[in-house]
């Protein structure tokens, strides 16, 4: 009985890999493609360009400081792979004035063609305890990390859907999916991402466009090195629990993922693990994808468990190292 068992499962589980691909989106060619990349001048965003246009893509770059658009244009061409590509640079702000990204979107499809794949990497980090944060901080990084990729994908859906064709990427953060101490302006800009892209997949996916949703761990980068110097023991502490990935190991990932439609776009076995715990009901490309969750969920929530009670440990032995050293300055 046990043996008739185990080959039902075995036999269900062989035809789930043989139907997936027949439900699963096709792969996006990026030869020749329009790739659009907002915070395309340094950190993840640029080692996305670079990998885009390594396949053959046309590059338009959308950053604000445009000495720093020019330099990256000249590091990405060094990779071309023909004659034709080209990499346009557009220094804008993406979160101040819709109608602004609107028209330099309108002009770069118009030198560059229509725009095959968005990716909404642009985005900022303030890291600190609630009542440290000033408010203002709250509600630039809301408008930076959230309408920052609000307004490019606005710009560009109408184009998509017409066509039939295209791929949205937006760049969140694995404190998109667990929010961790000192993230508290942070976080949440990031998770509404993930209820935007949810939202977006359903009215899109009967027109062919497919929205991947990125997860990147904390990684090598300028912005990476600049928020580390105001993290709060807690969060650095919390962060030392995981490993700091490249900007390149990233950036494959992400561009791998969007080509192929996937919802989810994960790094390492941290980010797998928290995929799978943050699943939810966000849609899947696969069934394949889907099994996987059923299957893993219970165990990696077990895991997750012993994860949250070492932060929580962190944070209780920093609160009390902090308040015996209060406690002994006062008696002196």
């Amino acid at each position: 009985m046990l043996l008739l068992a185990a080959a039902f499962i075995v036999a269900f589980v062989l035809l789930l890999y043989m139907v997936s691909p027949l439900i699963s989106p096709k792969c996006l060619k990026l030869p020749g493609a329009h790739v659009v990349v907002t915070g395309g001048s340094s950190g993840i965003g640029k080692c996305i360009a670079i990998e885009c246009y390594k396949q053959g893509a046309f590059i338009t770059l959308i950053a604000r400081d445009e000495n720093k658009l020019l330099q990256t244009k000249k590091e990405i061409e060094k990779y071309s792979v023909n004659d034709k590509q080209v990499v346009l640079c557009i220094s804008v702000d993406v979160s101040k004035d819709y109608e602004q990204v609107e028209n330099v979107l309108k002009q770069a499809q118009e030198k560059l063609g229509p725009v095959d794949m968005l990716v909404n990497c642009a985005g900022t980090s303030v890291t600190g305890k609630f009542e440290d944060i000033e408010v203002n901080s709250f509600e630039r990084l809301m408008a930076v990390n959230y309408l920052g990729s609000v307004y490019p994908s606005r710009a560009v859906i109408a184009t998509m859907k017409e066509r039939r064709m295209g791929r949205i990427v937006f760049v969140s953060s694995q404190a998109g999916q667990l929010g961790l101490f000192g993230y508290t302006a942070y976080s949440p800009t990031k998770f509404a991402l993930r209820g935007l892209a949810e939202a977006l997949q359903m009215e899109v996916k009967p027109y062919n466009v497919y929205v991947t949703v990125a997860y990147p761990p904390d990684t090598d980068t300028p912005g990476f090195a600049e928020e580390s110097k105001t993290k709060p023991l807690e969060t650095k502490l919390i962060s030392e629990t995981s490993s700091v990935c490249q900007a390149e190991q990233v950036a494959r990932v992400i561009v791998k993922d969007a080509i192929q439609g996937n919802f989810n776009s994960s790094v390492g076995s941290d980010g797998y693990m928290l995929s799978i715990l943050t699943s939810g009901m966000s849609p899947v490309t696969s069934i394949t994808e889907g099994l996987q969750q059923v299957v893993c969920m219970g165990i990696f929530r077990i895991i997750g468990l012993f994860y949250l009670g070492s932060f929580d440990s962190i944070v209780r032995r920093c609160m009390m190292q902090r308040e015996k050293s209060e406690s002994a300055d006062k008696t002196e």
